[in-house]
């Protein structure tokens, strides 16, 4: 049978997560709650740790009270001002009296403006008491349990108490490392088509024996492992039902050209022949008749023929173990069946 099929490369992969996040505290304090389960699905803003809020609850009163004084401090140095400016009005201030009181007012507004930074800085802590998922995806076992005092660092400038890690789910990754022969077929056929082709990832699961799975590829390392003679690349793939799990396994198949025209046989109908194969067709006067034959991969079951049929012969694909070359056969219509082009 003649289908339309692309080349195909094959690797190994692995799936990683897109991004991984290490849950720590930026303030200090004793751990007072966890809100999730183990393992638990999470979305970006749940709330998932909490930290004793009572230390920065004070420090915010404090900062508060700080911002009352600066602001009373405030109205009267603009009181004083005014006034003084009206005695300078009617003559009975002096200039030196003014530029006082303005400095008093600034000096006073810069207060104001030290102190609501203070309380910006005691609502930014006590807000932090509450440590929120920053993405959607599954987390893992919490490193901290409740009582324990926890070390936090706003700029990590300091060490900080790793509370859990938190992982992406959808999409995820899939890892691969191509050889540099695969990598020079890869490159080919982008240059003969453009950059079109080679983007398509079939995958197969670690307990599949067929490609139910797509991703594209986007992502190609700029240079080889002088080590391994390989260079990395990366697919990315979606993962809403959330089966694939960052550090599982999989079979990557990646097509490195346009689809075209070719023979397929069954691949029971290949027969070796010394360093070679060779296939059996109806010949003249209904003979068995060699022909030697280039093969390719399997694809839904059945064996590309590369080269050496044309589309025109009949090939023997019944009772192959009876027939031989030269003997003579009496022909009949047979189907050749093919499964789904992702297996």
């Amino acid at each position: 049978m003649q289908r339309n099929i692309e080349d195909r490369l094959g690797f190994l992969g692995q799936f990683s997560a897109v991004s991984r996040v290490e849950i720590r505290a930026q303030v200090g304090g004793t751990l007072t709650a966890i809100h999730f389960k183990d393992g638990d699905i999470v979305h970006k803003g749940d709330v998932l740790f909490e930290i004793d809020p009572e230390p920065y609850q004070i420090k915010l009163s404090e900062a508060t009270a700080q911002l009352e004084s600066a602001n009373a401090k405030l109205a009267l140095a603009t009181r004083e001002l005014s006034r003084a400016q009206q005695l300078q009005q009617a003559d009975a201030g002096t200039v030196e009296n003014v530029d006082q009181r303005v400095a008093d007012q600034h000096a006073a507004q810069a207060a104001v403006d030290a102190a609501q930074a203070l309380v910006r800085d005691a609502k930014f802590d006590l807000d932090h008491c509450r440590i929120v998922a920053p993405l959607t995806g599954r987390i893992g076992n919490h490193l901290v349990s409740t009582g324990n005092l926890v070390a936090g660092s706003r700029a990590a400038t300091s060490p900080t108490t790793l509370l859990a890690t938190l992982v992406s789910m959808d999409p995820v990754y899939l890892d691969f490392d191509m050889s540099e022969g695969d990598y020079m077929a890869f490159q080919r056929a982008r240059e003969m088509a453009g950059g079109d082709v080679a983007s398509k990832v079939d995958i197969s699961l670690s307990d599949e024996t067929r490609f139910t799975h797509r991703g594209t590829l986007d992502f190609v390392d700029n240079e080889l492992n002088r080590a391994s003679g390989t260079i990395h690349a990366r697919a990315i793939v979606p993962n809403s039902d959330l089966l694939l799990t960052p550090g599982g396994f999989a079979r990557v198949r990646l097509a490195v050209s346009t689809p075209r025209p070719v023979l397929l046989v069954p691949d029971a109908a290949v027969l070796a022949d010394q360093s070679d194969h060779i296939v059996l067709v109806d010949g003249p006067n209904d003979v068995a008749t060699p022909k030697q034959v280039q093969l390719g991969d399997l694809r839904g079951g059945l064996r590309v023929i590369r080269a050496g049929l044309a589309p025109t012969d009949r090939v023997i694909i019944d009772g192959i173990p009876s027939v031989r070359p030269g003997s003579k056969i009496a022909p009949h219509a047979g189907t050749i069946h093919a499964t789904s082009d992702q297996g």
